[in-house]
């Protein structure tokens, strides 16, 4: 395997995991929970003790604060949508985000059929008895293992307080109500169930969130059988404004750029499983799983149709009807924003046959539908003699998601909200606007069917020395159904794709008291999803997330890994390192097209990512501390030309026309941090009082949209850097145990009021600087019939400081 060659060379230095996701000991070979090959690869794993310590507010806020390698970009502008990004790869709730990560809850893989997306606000955090970081392609964890795969199990009731009552209430708005019920010893029957209520205004405008989640478990077990039956039902109402123009941002941290946008999720979920042990030496653990997700977006966004455009003259015809309808506001030779109607007659027309004549159609609602449903089960049989284990095993999962997607006109608030004009479409009769190309309706039925094989065997060459083999098959099948445009040909979605891909791994691990060393070789792959296969045509680009063209094939992509890391405790001090290589061939990239606000997905030659992961845990009495660096250099390996219309490099005929960059090999890739620094003390001050703070500091990277890094700022058609700047957010809280089961707590976060911002991309600003709406600059040169645009960079706002008070009281166990 040429992947041997290309492990970094390098010397090894201190690395240590933070002590909230410190590596454990190597545990049992369960496919559906964690393997041998990735606990003996530098897994990190933390317990619901550890994150319960932390006052985190979900499992995404506890990763992004202690585990290594780990950031969060907040796209979606909500606390519960964020992207989840570890070592370069991303786990994302966004149609249209390239996934990397794969993520499973009870040995069920979570990442959603249509888009592989990653619903983090469907996961209950109180219902996590531990969490686990996987490094590199492991391909035991299957699709989208490119980066590394997260693993979460949840509560049984065994050993857990009997009743459990939390409430919380803090800034902006913040409140949660939660409780837990909990019952069962080592045999016998056990269950647990949890449920929690969380709402809050949100520090941005018109940002409210609504969350109810639940979850149940209960079970019987014995001495060599547990069966067990799970589930959860969750329904969220969220608010993420998302990105915000750098003008905008600076004079109101807490303005919107277009508003609403709305996520409606509401989710129900069953596992059933099995555990059993036919002998010391033959164990089976299987599941079967059932989920149903049902999606509503509903986005007011600006009609990017309507930048840019040559004034339209309309006929004298058109003027008489027009005049007659009520409509004065026609282009004069003086024409201003005041006077001058945009962007098409037949926009303003629509407008006046629903009785808004004295809009302009400067705005859009698009309104999504997806339902999906997952049907699937595993099995996997172990055989352990002295010195080998083997496991051999399948997966297989249907699914089948209904995607509708709609837009219609609508004008801007002067608070540049949304409201669509009363009607029946994008005009009066129901048709759309090709003209303008703001609008691809969708209606498409993307199946999914995943058959998995895999094998794993550890043979322990002395106590403390194994080395693991694996190997998996996996086979994808993709079929599209378009209810528009049924029968295939250009612009439909109809398809029919299979994948097939064998994917090996080897590790060599060594282990003692003190010592410990790792060394990998793993391969692993994800095929394109309904999503990306929907959206591949240059000649047919699409709006992401809301809508979609027709598809030529794309390839899947392919993930190597080669790893090398140790661990030495010296004393009170466990220190920790890591260097590692990934390298992904046909990555797929999302490539804007010419049409502002459209682009495809397309296959992209190489990219890679590669770095060295160093840091310490010590225990000193009642002091704990820790901290963790990491290196990470994440570029492009092949070159590529891109549209860049927002970027001051584009080759475009003169600054604010469209164009391509080209992105040339050794470029770096946007919103990747190079250099992430954790770090953390706790300090027992009594028995009964415990006080803690942590920090996050990360380097700035670059925007999406400058992928070339060779966007400048000129002040007059493109404003901003073109990338964040770096920052450190630095958190606080203490806890107080006045008696047996009691807990009050405090929690500070962003102690300092740090202003920074988690990601950004450049794009075409509608407004000024004073947020009013401007289609183009006047008096400006028009080149085959547009004027020049305007383009900004749009960041995304991390919260400013906020404080949690709360309780919580336990009975019994």
């Amino acid at each position: 395997m040429r992947l041997g060659t290309r492990i970094l060379a390098g010397t090894s230095i201190l690395a240590m995991a933070a002590p909230a996701l410190a590596a454990g000991a190597p545990a049992d070979i369960i496919v559906t929970a964690p393997t041998p090959l990735a606990k003996e690869a530098g897994v990190q794993a933390a317990t619901a003790a550890r994150i319960e310590a932390t006052r985190a507010l979900d499992l995404t806020n506890f990763l992004v604060r202690t585990a290594p390698s780990v950031t969060v970009t907040e796209t979606q502008g909500n606390p519960l949508q964020p992207d989840v990004n570890y070592r370069g790869f991303t786990a994302s709730p966004l149609l249209g985000t390239p996934q990397g990560l794969s993520v499973y809850l009870d040995g069920v893989r979570v990442n959603q059929p249509f888009g592989d997306v990653v619903s983090w606000d469907l996961i209950p955090r109180a219902a996590i008895r531990t969490v686990e970081v996987v490094p590199g392609s492991n391909p035991l964890f299957g699709r989208n293992t490119l980066g590394g795969a997260i693993a979460i199990r949840t509560r049984d009731g065994r050993g857990e307080p009997k009743l459990a009552i939390e409430g919380r209430a803090g800034s902006f708005g913040r409140r949660l109500a939660q409780i837990e019920v909990a019952t069962g010893g080592d045999s016998g029957f056990y269950g647990y169930a949890t449920a929690n209520r969380y709402g809050d205004d949100g520090w941005r405008d018109s940002s409210p969130t609504r969350s109810f989640q639940s979850f149940a478990k209960g079970g019987w077990a014995d001495a060599t059988t547990d069966v067990s039956l799970s589930g959860g039902y969750v329904v969220n109402h969220l608010t993420g404004n998302g990105l915000q123009e750098m003008r905008l941002l600076n004079a109101d941290r807490s303005s919107v750029y277009t508003k609403p946008d709305e996520t409606h999720n509401r989710a129900g979920f069953l596992t059933a499983t099995l555990d059993h042990r036919f002998s010391d030496s033959i164990r089976f653990v299987g599941n079967a799983y059932w989920r149903r997700i049902a999606t509503r977006t509903y986005n007011g966004d600006i009609n990017e149709g309507a930048l840019g455009e040559n004034v339209y003259q309309p006929s004298a015809a058109e003027r008489t009807a027009l005049t007659a309808a009520g409509f004065t506001g026609f282009p004069t030779a003086g024409e201003t924003q005041a006077n001058t109607p945009f962007p098409k007659w037949r926009c303003i027309a629509n407008a006046l046959l629903n009785s808004e004549p004295n809009e302009k159609c400067n705005a859009l609602i698009n309104r999504t539908r997806a339902k999906e449903y997952q049907l699937g089960g595993s099995g996997e049989f172990r055989f352990t003699s002295a010195n080998n284990v083997l496991a051999v095993g399948g997966v297989y999962e249907a699914s089948r998601a209904h995607f509708t997607q709609s837009s219609q006109f609508g004008y801007l608030t002067p608070d540049r909200g949304v409201i669509g004009v009363t009607g029946r479409g994008a005009f009066a009769d129901g048709s759309q606007d090709s003209e303008n190309a703001f609008d691809a309706r969708v209606n498409l039925i993307g199946r999914t069917y995943a058959l998995s094989g895999y094998a794993t065997d550890t043979f322990m060459l002395t106590p403390g020395l194994g080395v693991t083999a694996s190997v998996r098959y996996d086979r994808t099948i993709v079929r599209n159904s378009d209810r528009i445009t049924p029968g295939g040909g250009s612009g439909s979605l109809d398809g029919h794709h299979r994948f097939d891909r064998v994917n090996p791994a080897v590790a060599l691990t060594y282990q003692d008291r003190r010592v410990g060393f790792h060394a990998t070789l793993s391969q692993s792959s994800r095929a394109p999803s309904a999503i990306e296969l929907g959206c591949a045509d240059p000649a047919n680009p699409c709006r992401l997330p809301n809508a979609l063209a027709g598809d030529p094939p794309l390839k899947q992509v392919v993930a190597r890994t080669g790893e090398i890391g140790g661990s030495l405790r010296t004393g009170a001090v466990e220190w920790n390192a890591n260097i590692f290589r990934i390298v992904n061939r046909d990555d797929i990239l999302f490539v804007a097209s010419d049409a502002t606000g459209f682009g495809y997905f397309r296959n992209f030659g190489k990219t890679r990512r590669q770095g060295i992961e160093a840091g310490a845990t010590a225990r000193f009495g009642k002091l704990g501390l820790t901290a963790h660096y990491t290196y990470l250099d994440a570029t492009y390996r092949s070159e590529e030309a891109v549209n860049g219309e927002a970027n001051s490099s584009r080759d475009g005929p003169a600054p604010g026309f469209e164009g391509e960059i080209e992105i040339g090999k050794g470029d770096r890739i946007p919103l990747v941090p190079r250099h992430i620094f954790k770090a953390g003390a706790t300090l027992d001050a009594t028995d009964r009082l415990t006080l803690s703070a942590d920090m996050v500091a990360i380097s700035g990277s670059f925007a999406r949209g400058n992928e070339n890094g060779e966007h400048k700022a000129d002040g007059v058609y493109y404003l901003g850097s073109g990338r964040t700047k770096g920052y450190a957010v630095v958190n606080g809280g203490a806890e107080w145990r006045p008696v047996e089961g009691l807990k009050l707590f405090v929690e500070v976060e962003n102690l300092f009021d740090k202003g920074y911002a988690t990601a950004a991309q450049l794009g075409v600003t509608a407004f000024d600087a004073a947020g009013r709406f401007v289609a183009r600059p006047f008096a400006a040169p028009v080149i085959g019939g547009e004027r020049p645009l305007v383009s900004s960079t749009f960041y995304a706002p991390g919260a400013p400081r906020s404080v949690w008070v709360g309780a919580k009281v336990s009975f019994g166990k």
